[in-house]
């Protein structure tokens, strides 16, 4: 390795970057592996390919050293290092927007859900109380019924009692009572539908956020008592 020129070494990087095959990754780390290819990966030229490749501009499209041929102007690598910071300051607050919108979406689908659930008990609430009525006028029809067939005079009396007791036109209150059974069923079949697909919703939009909140070095799925008892366990460590 030190028997090759600098203009080889030069020449080998400028290939690697122009065949798009080096990043400014493996320029960095090329850099810290000795003093002769820190300074080689440090001249302006190599930098100047990497910044029109991953930064183009219309003004670098003749020439991306064109920008940089000024003593006064500042470095390639100094200009490469500001565009990136911004660039990664950009995604960051593209990130952070989109998991500000995933988590409103789970606020809302779970708003609905509850919403829902409401909608859905009072509706079964209906249905109970008409099933209930219903039930008693059934039995003030079968009342009227036994009251034109001989029986003892206490069931005659009781079942009297209970015809006397409906005020309304037992038939056709039976018949809108079905009617209305048969919707609250449609209703709350409906509601279980929606609830179903909601809930299917918001676990999907949970998921997605928590793979936009992964990193590979910090586990997510830790909650604030795991926390608790990790801090416990160190703390108890050190003083071992």
């Amino acid at each position: 390795m030190s028997g090759l020129p600098d203009e080889l070494w030069r020449q080998i990087l400028e290939i690697g970057i122009r065949n798009s095959k080096f990043s400014y990754k493996d320029l960095c780390c090329v850099s810290i592996s000795c003093r002769r290819l820190h300074r080689l990966s440090s001249e302006d030229s190599l930098w100047s390919y990497l910044l029109f490749s991953d930064f183009p501009s219309p003004s670098q499209q003749q020439n991306p050293n064109s920008n940089h041929s000024s003593s006064t102007s500042p470095s390639a690598k100094s200009t490469y290092r500001i565009k990136f910071e911004r660039e990664k300051d950009r995604k960051v607050a593209a990130h952070r927007r989109a998991v500000l919108r995933k988590e409103s979406e789970i606020v809302e689908r779970e708003r609905k859900i509850r919403e829902i659930e409401t909608r859905l008990r009072l509706e079964t609430e209906n249905m109970t109380a008409a099933s209930i009525e219903l039930s008693n006028l059934h039995k003030v029809r079968q009342a009227s019924v036994a009251l034109n067939v001989w029986q003892p005079e206490v069931v005659r009396g009781r079942q009297k009692q209970i015809v006397e007791q409906c005020v309304v036109s037992v038939e056709s209150r039976v018949h809108s009572l079905e009617m209305e059974l048969k919707l609250c069923k449609q209703q709350i079949a409906g509601f279980n539908k929606a609830h179903r697909d909601e809930k299917r919703r918001l676990e999907n939009a949970k998921e997605e956020l928590a793979s936009m909140k992964y990193h590979p070095l910090q586990d997510y799925r830790l909650t604030s008592s795991g926390d608790n008892e990790c801090n416990k366990k160190r703390k108890k460590l050190k003083r071992c």
